[in-house]
């Protein structure tokens, strides 16, 4: 949750907080019967959790991102791992010239050498239904007007138990309005919107995890079908206000 008049962690900060994730990670792995055996590995970034190697069942990798995802300090955890054999569909929306990760599809509006497809945003995306893994949206919600559009075209794209990551400036920081190209403001609580109450009919949303560090706000939202329970309110309390 958001606490008022929070600062964005030093990069000094930053470091002294992945080394103490990697250490608490590595304990945990060491003792949980159920992580010994997977093939997984987990890398920290200025508190941002990276998961990669192969797992035989869906149900395992959501273990490893449930577990990353409770230790004090976790801001998002972003995956890419093999699934029974399976290499995941990865797809970085606006993408520009870089990609989160080598041999991720990229769509973006505009040409460039990383991007894969040219696609309007804030329209229909050229992906077939419950064809995609993993969705990455960084620094993009904040240039587009009306966000939801996207958002539901992404839950209808993601294969069950797939995960959109969304990162974006906190609405206090200087980030959020420095660049004249943002026209919308996020905050922690706008995910609790999200995965709230919608209107009948409207794709819902389940928070794997949510947080701000000061700066930024992270997302890991995995959708869920019509016929699903909504988030409870123990765990929605993990992240919402």
């Amino acid at each position: 949750m958001v606490a008022t008049g929070m600062t964005a962690p030093s990069a000094q900060r930053l470091s002294v907080v992945d080394g103490f994730l990697t250490e608490a990670w590595a304990d945990l792995a060491r003792h949980d019967d159920r992580l010994r055996a997977l093939a997984v590995r987990v890398r920290f970034d200025r508190g941002v959790a990276h998961v990669d190697g192969e797992v035989d069942d869906p149900a395992e990798l959501r273990l490893v991102r449930d577990l990353v995802g409770r230790l004090a300090g976790v801001l998002g955890v972003w995956c890419r791992v093999r699934v029974a054999g399976r290499d995941p569909v990865v797809v970085d929306l606006g993408c520009g010239g870089q990609k989160q990760w080598p041999g991720n599809l990229g769509l973006d509006i505009h040409p460039a050498a990383g991007v894969d497809a040219v696609a309007d945003l804030s329209g229909s995306l050229p992906l077939a239904d419950d064809s995609v893994d993993v969705f990455f949206a960084v620094h993009i919600l904040e240039h587009l007007i009306d966000f939801l559009p996207l958002l539901d075209e992404a839950h209808r794209a993601l294969r069950p138990g797939g995960v959109l990551h969304v990162m974006s400036p906190w609405w206090r920081h200087v980030n959020a309005v420095a660049d004249p190209t943002h026209v919308r403001l996020l905050d922690v609580q706008t995910f609790k919107g999200i995965c709230g109450q919608r209107p009948p009919g409207t794709p819902r949303w389940y928070p794997l995890h949510v947080a701000c560090d000061g700066a930024s706000i992270f997302a890991d939202l995995t959708p869920l079908s019509p016929t699903a329970p909504a988030p409870t309110p123990t765990h929605l309390a993990r992240f919402f206000d």
